[in-house]
């Protein structure tokens, strides 16, 4: 190989890993998110919040702008999976972070179950969380 070809393969080269370093979000999968409780205990009543955030586990930053579409809250816990309450989708005040409004007609464990569309990724991310309401 003569010395302009050597220069060539060494700037595709060059260019192929720049390429490849820009798309390493393409590389992510569903499995490198996860949503988490921002309290893992909530009073009972007709107007309770339940907050998690969505997080990146790769970089630990919260996911913001994530599409809500699938919410459902039960007492599975505690072996009641027929038992629901009514929930509405909140507004966030804080990005990453997704609220819910409830009705928790009892103390006991609780189930939310929720289904999320993460922009720039094809699969959805779903989550069972399970937290305790309390009197």
């Amino acid at each position: 190989m003569n010395f302009c070809n050597a220069k060539h393969v060494a700037a595709a080269a060059l260019i192929g890993l720049a390429l490849g370093g820009a798309n390493s979000k393409a590389w992510a999968g569903i499995d490198d998110y996860e949503f988490q409780l921002v309290q893992s205990a909530i009073k009972t009543g007709d107007a309770a919040i339940v907050a998690v955030r969505l997080v990146d586990k790769r970089s630990g930053k919260v996911v913001p702008d994530a599409v809500i579409f699938t919410q459902r809250i039960d007492m599975a816990p505690d072996g009641m999976e027929a038992m629901t309450a009514p929930v509405e989708v909140l507004p966030s005040d804080e990005p990453g972070i997704y609220r819910f409004k409830t009705n928790l007609i009892m103390a006991g464990g609780w189930r939310l179950s929720i289904a999320a569309k993460i922009q720039g990724e094809a699969e959805t991310v779903e989550s069972r969380l399970e937290f305790k309401a309390t009197q």
